[in-house]
């Protein structure tokens, strides 16, 4: 398992509406820009993307991981309104956005913004699923048969290629995003995905404070 590595959280261009955005109003799917890729680094993406069974939990807890998931669960029973999928839903998030070193609560916010968690979610520029891939990087790092529509593969080259843009922009999210959404430098993007993700890393505090005060059994 990967370390969690450092990313640089700039202040962004001030909010859309005076006050702060709050929600995503709709989803803003857009398209990373193909750039040709060195072999080295192809190689490094291949690697990450390939198709592993996952191989546990991530959570440090079982009590943690009960936490977290009945909190982030309630953001998204409209959402996903079958429970054993959201919680398959989740739980793949968690493990996907760890296992590339970035926060699960901001992998949600993305998502919320990118498809509105809608797993056949296609952008008018082809980008595909939860996380808005395009689909060139099937060829460029993945393996023949890899479908951009299944949850963990989905999750697992979006986690990758937002990790390769944090790498290439030393850590600065605010341009990582501007990369993955095909707009980089301007800041109606980031500012969508900042505010989903306060809401989700908000209630990820609100389940560590509840559970640190839970009395010990006996």
């Amino acid at each position: 398992m990967k370390l969690l590595r450092k990313i640089c959280l700039p202040f962004l261009a001030p909010p859309l509406l005076a006050g702060g955005l709050l929600f995503a109003p709709a989803a803003q799917g857009g398209a990373q820009d193909y750039q040709p890729l060195s072999a080295s680094v192809r190689g490094v993406l291949h690697h990450a993307v390939s198709d592993q069974a996952v191989s546990g939990s991530v959570f440090g807890s079982q009590p943690e991981a009960d936490a977290w998931l009945a909190g982030m669960s309630r953001h998204l029973q409209r959402r996903i309104p079958d429970q054993d999928a959201r919680m398959d839903f989740l739980n793949t998030v968690h493990y996907e956005a760890r296992r590339a070193g970035l926060d699960p609560q901001m992998v949600l916010g993305l998502i919320e913004v990118e498809s509105g968690f809608r797993k056949y979610a296609v952008s008018g520029a082809g980008a595909r699923g939860y996380m808005q891939v395009m689909p060139f990087w099937v060829k460029e790092i993945g393996a023949k048969g890899h479908n951009l529509f299944h949850l963990r593969t989905n999750l697992r080259y979006g986690c990758t290629i937002l990790r390769h843009y944090l790498d290439m922009e030393n850590g600065e999210l605010y341009r990582a995003l501007g990369r993955y959404n095909g707009s980089l430098g301007r800041p109606e993007y980031p500012n969508l995905v900042r505010a989903a993700w306060h809401k989700y890393r908000d209630t990820a505090h609100r389940a560590d404070t509840l559970k640190i005060k839970q009395p010990a059994a006996g």
